[in-house]
């Protein structure tokens, strides 16, 4: 808060300055603040062991790997009232999955300060867009990630239908059911990672792992402390996907916010010149877990029930049958909001990066993320990690 209050002073001291003649046009302005952000970068750390480079902007190509796995689970003792293919208690557990997906992009920025863009190229249909402000012993990120997925590998267990007789009679079995389920229209995810790290050893340097705004020349380790904020909505609540929502429980999206905090542990190891390999992981307790979902009724759902009443198995059973995606109607029935009690996640990073000289630079690094959430009826929860393979610049 500080660092901000400062920053506002330097532009407001500036614009007075100019607005009375005394200043200089647009390029001066830039300079201040350019100044300001150079101070920043290795104020207060010890420059035997970081160093910041000549040449302050930095314009980086990269390639991206990531895979989101977003797994629910809902339990249903009376089955029958929600799909009349299955009686007593039914297990409900769809899994979007995404194949591990191709991304291509590029970051740009001053001193740590910057933003980047990548677009799929293969696997999911998807685009990521990031945000980082970095300076020598601190780092905050904001990731946002777009994907779809109409694929969802869907896992069931419970007592389904086996068998109608000639008779009429209706005979249920044990059935398990693991693969992956085609649904009427994509679920759509957006996942949002706000994350922030503090070093308490002015020797070591978040910012040379993780956007090579400045330089570890030795090695050094740091106890650090982490906060984390995560957004996710998932949204498949359209007509043709009404015989998902309702094995979801009538649950046609949901939102999710969770806010944690720890503290971990850092190592920067320097084994020649020019080489760094970092790692770092935190564990990471979620102390607010909040979520609301959005409940929606049927068509189908309406149909099966009330032929169910009326004419029994047979007709619920036809009634499913006939029926196709086209069809379905769907209509709001209301919202649930919870708060989960508090859960343990984690966070944990790896990084290599090697420079020719100050200009020049090669980095790999990884990020595993895990979040769990739970309520009476519903839980779940989200693993999602990526790997960025960049080469950069420095102007």
């Amino acid at each position: 808060m500080k660092k901000l209050l400062l920053l506002l002073y330097v532009l407001m001291a500036f614009l007075q300055m100019h607005a009375k003649g005394e200043g200089g046009g647009p390029l001066d302005l830039l300079k201040t603040v350019g100044t300001f952000f150079d101070s920043l970068s290795v104020k207060g750390l010890d420059r035997r062991y970081i160093d910041a480079p000549k040449k302050p902007w930095q314009v980086i190509l990269r390639g991206n790997i990531n895979q989101s796995d977003l797994k629910l689970r809902t339990t249903t003792n009376e089955a029958e009232e929600v799909m009349p293919l299955f009686v007593g208690n039914l297990t409900w557990e769809p899994r979007i999955k995404t194949d591990p997906a191709t991304y291509l992009g590029f970051w740009a920025g001053y001193r740590g300060y910057g933003f980047g863009y990548s677009w799929n190229v293969g696997g999911d249909k998807g685009r990521i867009l990031t945000f980082g402000a970095t300076g020598g012993s601190y780092g905050v990120n904001l990731r946002i990630h777009w994907f779809d997925n109409d694929e969802p590998e869907v896992y069931i267990k419970g007592n389904g239908l086996n068998e109608v007789t000639e008779e009429g009679d209706v005979i249920f079995a044990p059935i398990e059911f693991n693969d992956k389920l085609e649904i009427g229209s994509p679920i759509k995810t957006r996942a949002l990672f706000l994350d922030g790290y503090y070093l308490f050893n002015k020797r070591c340097s978040y910012a040379a792992a993780y956007d090579q705004s400045v330089i570890q020349k030795r090695s050094s380790g740091s106890l650090m402390a982490g906060a984390m904020y995560f957004h996710s909505s998932t949204e498949y609540d359209n007509d043709n996907n009404a015989d998902l929502i309702m094995m979801m429980n009538d649950i046609g999206a949901f939102k999710t916010d969770q806010i944690s905090a720890g503290v971990g542990y850092i190592y920067n190891w320097v084994p020649v010149k020019g080489l760094l390999v970092s790692a770092m992981a935190i564990p990471m307790v979620t102390f607010y877990n909040h979520y609301k979902m959005y409940l929606f009724n049927s068509n189908l759902k309406e149909m099966v029930q009330e032929d169910m009443k009326k004419e029994g198995w047979d007709k619920a059973i036809e009634t499913i049958l006939s029926m196709n995606d086209k069809d379905y109607k769907i209509t709001p029935a209301g919202e649930e909001s919870h708060t989960s009690n508090i859960r343990l996640n984690f966070d944990a990073r790896l990084s290599i990066t090697y420079e020719w000289n100050e200009r020049i630079f090669i980095n790999a690094f990884g990020q595993f993320c895990n979040f769990n959430y739970k309520t009476d009826n519903i839980k779940g929860r989200l693993n999602d990690w990526y790997i960025n393979g960049s080469i950069g610049i420095r102007l």
